[in-house]
């Protein structure tokens, strides 16, 4: 398959809400080695958001019942299955991460390409930093950090006609650090 006809196959499946399969071919696209265009990083964006996003309610739906005193003679049940929960947003979270590190941000041309790219990590990182624990959580939300930074240092720069997408990122990584 062409580019061409992935992205359309990445449109197809956002219309029909088939996310992963969205992502997939996004990720192709991603690992062509090219420089996305604007409409293929929003495609990108929204792909993982939405595979990522329902995992990330999964996750807090389940962890609120693993807190609650009416399932305790089910918590490790539920303790298992948040596990799992937690594995497959990981495993999604690094891919991207991975794409983001690997490829999107070695092509990027434009300072509004890498504004998105690194406001994208600082993103994933932070989603990272939510449900992970110990080293892990500070490891990510420090990489989230450094990713932002980055953002802010880009708009300070010549880059500076780039959309600014850092300011909510960077609040609720500053909430996720102070709530434990």
């Amino acid at each position: 398959e062409n580019r061409e006809e992935v992205v359309y196959r990445a449109k197809l499946a956002e219309q029909a809400e088939r996310y992963e399969e969205m992502m997939d071919a996004m990720k192709t696209v991603a690992n062509m080695g090219v420089e996305l265009s604007m409409e293929e990083r929003n495609l990108l964006s929204v792909a993982f958001k939405q595979v990522v996003g329902a995992r990330r309610s999964s996750w807090r739906i389940i962890s609120s019942m693993e807190a609650s005193k009416a399932n305790s003679e089910r918590v490790e049940l539920i303790r298992n299955y948040r596990q799992d929960v937690e594995k497959e947003l990981s495993d999604v979270c690094d891919d991207i991460l991975k794409v983001l590190k690997d490829k999107l941000i070695p092509t990027a041309t434009t300072g509004e390409s890498k504004v998105f790219y690194y406001k994208m990590m600082g993103d994933y990182h932070r989603y990272v930093a939510e449900f992970s624990t110990g080293k892990e959580r500070q490891d990510a939300a420090d990489e989230s950090l450094k990713a932002y930074q980055r953002v802010g240092d880009r708009r300070d720069g010549a880059e500076a006609d780039a959309p600014d997408p850092l300011g909510f990122g960077a609040e609720l990584l500053g909430v996720l650090l102070r709530d434990p």
